[in-house]
């Protein structure tokens, strides 16, 4: 593959390094753009996107500009297709700066009401890892900043798993760490309903 400029899905960039495997972009990267419903690229705006082969221990980021979202997602050490999905996690990152305020009240509920019911497991590692913190103990479960922080972190594998679900079929996880299924609906659910699908996608086959 060339180096330079790749034009995806929503007018948005991909900027390519002489070694980028085709496969990558073929089969995972196009795919997951287009997958993300057209509402959420307008709210998102222009995204820019890089895959950097860095070190592992570096994480993803994204950054607002003039221009749009400068998203970089570290490859080193990854699979295609969890490269992809680290792509997914940063648009939900900078999504959950976008959400209103009646969006963001709505989805506060649903967290809410899934820790009244018990429920200890997440979306993904790093949401899990924010609500064992929260959880911890009563300092950190009154710490306005660590509930923003996992609030956060659970929207984006939200958005991230949303988007996965359009992409292709998904196969769900169970057990102690993971969201039961019922909460897991409800949450894809109400993503759907603020970023409804596209035509020739369906959340649920």
């Amino acid at each position: 593959m060339h180096f330079g400029a790749l034009r995806l899905a929503h007018g948005w960039m991909l900027v390519c390094r002489p070694d980028l495997p085709d496969a990558l972009v073929r089969e995972f990267i196009r795919p997951a753009v287009r997958a993300v419903p057209a509402s959420m690229a307008r709210r998102l705006g222009h995204c820019r996107i890089s895959l950097e082969n860095e070190d592992p221990t570096i994480a993803s980021q994204w950054t607002e500009t003039e221009a749009g979202l400068e998203v970089s997602v570290m490859t080193a050490g990854s699979e295609d297709h969890d490269i992809a999905m680290e792509l997914l996690v940063c648009l939900g990152q900078a999504l959950w700066e976008r959400l209103s305020d009646e969006e963001l009240r709505e989805y506060w509920l649903v967290l809410d009401q899934e820790i009244r019911a018990g429920i200890s497991g997440e979306i993904d590692e790093q949401a899990l890892e924010e609500k064992r913190c929260l959880l911890a103990n009563r300092v950190h479960a009154r710490s306005r900043r660590q509930l923003t922080r996992y609030g956060r972190a659970a929207f984006a594998g939200t958005a991230a798993e949303y988007v996965h679900c359009l992409w292709h079929e998904v196969t769900t996880r169970t057990g102690r760490d993971y969201l039961p299924a019922p909460q897991l609906r409800r949450r894809l659910e109400l993503l759907a309903g603020w970023f409804p699908p596209d035509r020739g996608y369906q959340l649920f086959g």
